[in-house]
């Protein structure tokens, strides 16, 4: 490496360090919250390799785990330093110069978007780039760090504007130090001055008491260093439980509960979890960290250990420390471990119980978590590892309903407020609440005072396929076969009416059919209508529209199926047909009408026309004749 090179950061980064550098926020003290947990992190990952012998160790690689942060302020700096894993010049390039994380474009359109331009912290905290935050207190920022068991270090060099230096450098031993060159204070915009003993001690006290580390200045021990998770929980202030999940988690936002576990018998853990307020941007990537920390005997073991959480309940946060495995253990043992999975079982239940008092006991709090989580924890339905937990997922399920518009209801509800003698929990999904409110099809149930439970999650088309049971009772989509509101009478009552009304219309719609009999199975009278004309439905055992679409954007070729026209025989449109049929068979407005009825179905159910150029010819027939 040649003794300066200067490199352009990330497009991403860039807007980033802008946004940062800019910053409105109040609460600029969490930056050193940030900075202190990338090195609580740095030392995790030495001292791991320390006792599982993952490396050759040093002369010096001996030395108490620790870090010291010196500040002098005739000079206005704030130096962090541990002596942990260190950097190459390349992890250096990757970790600190790119974002390769998911979400980017997301989280800068909705900072950007935010009132007056001001970063939210629960934007920067959702995304974790927390070593960015330091731009907010420093105009420049100078990092040098070597690698545990090599010889070398790197210097990096950045004033936040795009662009940032590496050289060569010199370091005794492994480990980072970071140096802050501190904007002046200016209280009035929350810049504090952090090369104040004072100022630092409350900050360390106050975010960062429980990190496992000694954190120095001078001689003077500044935190605690108690394992949070294994203290009595008596003893533990919702603050610290809160202040834990920020560093764990690197969300800026306060949890939405906090769930410590005590597991003793056959093995001991212990475990603290924490549900989080607001779903992150990357929920729904495969690149999402996903997975709680793994501790054994309070040596940090593993970051993301994907076994002791489903994924399904990804979101969840914590720590698990599992007393009894090896500090060796590998993913691959993880996987078949008895101990693991009776662990996991345990964490499983006490997420969903705490899911089931918050439903039961905050309302509005569980509604809002609903809104964000609610399609992940509902992949649970589909996936193997939720059948266990099936019931539990249906009984936290929430959905919108035709008995109280914005008001969600949850399945408990709904079965408690069921008609006599009505059997089957009626369901409807569409591509958005608005489209599935509206959807024709819940017209003959709303007339006949039946509720229908309204989905319009992608997932949601996946799991109501299988037609799920809740205390007993299917969950049938009114979208799918013959499904008929009312009592086993009433059902042969419509039955018998649309049979009669088959008999005198029969011709026609075998006429209708001929002009659209390559984009539908069939063309059949409802009885499930009202007002509207037609509808599209899919015959019992095919694929719904929404769901071939579904499988086509996740890369499948679903088999070719076509739907079911449904025509309302008491409607308008159908007197006008059967006259001009009955005046002219071979009448083209007919083959027209076919087609803008389908079309109309159509846009009724998907939002969107399959052939758009037939369905305007269509149209402009029937206008032109009309004038």
């Amino acid at each position: 490496m040649s003794a300066s090179e200067r490199h352009e950061f990330q497009a991403e980064v860039k807007q980033l360090l802008d946004l940062m550098v800019h910053s409105l926020y109040s609460d600029k003290d969490v930056f050193l919250r940030e900075l202190i947990s990338n090195a609580s992190d740095a030392l995790d990952k030495l001292r791991f390799e320390r006792l599982t012998g993952a490396a050759t160790a040093e002369a010096n690689d001996t030395a108490d785990l620790e870090i010291v942060l010196s500040a002098d302020a005739a000079a206005r700096t704030l130096s962090i330093a541990d002596n942990g894993i260190g950097m190459t010049r390349d992890e250096v390039i990757k970790n600190i110069g790119t974002i390769a994380k998911s979400g980017t474009r997301e989280f800068l359109a909705a900072a950007k978007a935010a009132p007056g331009k001001t970063v939210s912290p629960d934007l920067i905290g959702q995304f974790g780039v927390g070593f960015y935050a330091a731009f907010m207190v420093a105009d420049r920022i100078e990092l040098v760090t070597r690698k545990a068991h090599q010889a070398g270090a790197t210097r990096w060099i950045s004033t936040g504007d795009g662009a940032y230096t590496l050289e060569e450098a010199e370091r005794d031993r492994p480990g980072t130090t970071i140096t802050l060159h501190l904007k002046p204070a200016d209280e009035e915009h929350g810049l504090k001055d952090y090369t104040s003993d004072r100022v630092v001690d409350a900050i360390v006290k106050h975010y960062s008491d429980f990190v496992a580390y000694p954190i120095k200045r001078g001689e003077t021990t500044l935190n605690s260093m108690k394992a949070i998770w294994d203290r009595p929980k008596a003893e533990v202030t919702e603050d610290e439980y809160k202040e834990f999940y920020k560093h764990l988690s690197h969300d800026w936002n306060d949890p939405l509960r906090t769930i410590p576990v005590k597991i003793e018998g056959t093995l001991e853990a212990y475990a603290l979890l924490y549900v989080p307020a607001k779903a992150p941007f990357d929920l729904f990537s495969p690149e999402m960290k996903r997975g709680v920390q793994l501790y054994v005997k309070r040596v940090f073991v593993m970051d993301e250990c994907k076994e002791l959480m489903p994924s399904y309940l990804r979101f969840v946060k914590g720590v698990v420390d599992a007393h009894d495995l090896s500090l060796n253990v590998s993913r691959e043992i993880l996987q078949k471990d008895r101990q693991i999975a009776v662990i996991r079982k345990q964490l499983v239940k006490k997420v969903l119980g705490t899911l089931d008092e918050l439903k039961r006991d905050a309302r509005e709090d569980y509604l809002g978590f609903w809104a964000g989580f609610g399609p992940a924890l509902k992949e649970g339905l589909v996936a193997p590892e939720g059948a266990p937990d099936q019931d539990k997922l249906l009984d936290l399920v929430v959905a919108a309903t035709t008995h109280a518009a914005g008001s969600p209801t949850t399945l408990a509800e709904y079965v408690g407020r069921m008609k006599d003698g009505q059997d089957t929990i009626y369901v409807l999904t569409g591509t958005s609440q608005e489209a599935v409110a509206r959807s024709p099809l819940l017209e003959g149930f709303t007339a006949k005072g039946y509720e229908v439970l309204l989905f319009a999650d992608p997932i949601d088309e996946i799991w109501l396929e299988r037609e799920p049971s809740f205390q007993g009772k299917p969950l049938k989509s009114i979208g799918r076969g013959d499904v008929q509101p009312g009592t086993e009478d009433e059902r042969k009552a419509a039955a018998a009416a649309v049979e009669d009304q088959r008999r005198e219309l029969g011709d026609l719609l075998i006429c209708l059919r001929a002009a659209i009999q390559d984009e539908v199975k069939e063309v059949r009278l409802s009885s499930r209508l009202t007002s509207s004309s037609a509808c599209l439905v899919a015959d019992e055992h095919d694929l719904t529209p929404r769901m071939q679409k579904l499988l086509e954007q996740l890369g499948q070729a679903p088999p070719p199926v076509r739907p079911v026209l449904e025509l309302n025989p008491t409607h308008p449109v159908m007197a006008k047909l059967k006259a001009v049929f009955a005046a002219d068979s071979t009448d083209p407005r007919l083959a027209a009408s076919a087609k803008l009825l389908l079309g109309q179905a159509y846009l009724a159910d998907t939002g969107q026309l399959p052939n758009p150029a037939a369905f305007g010819q269509a149209l402009d027939e029937i206008m032109l004749r009309a004038m």
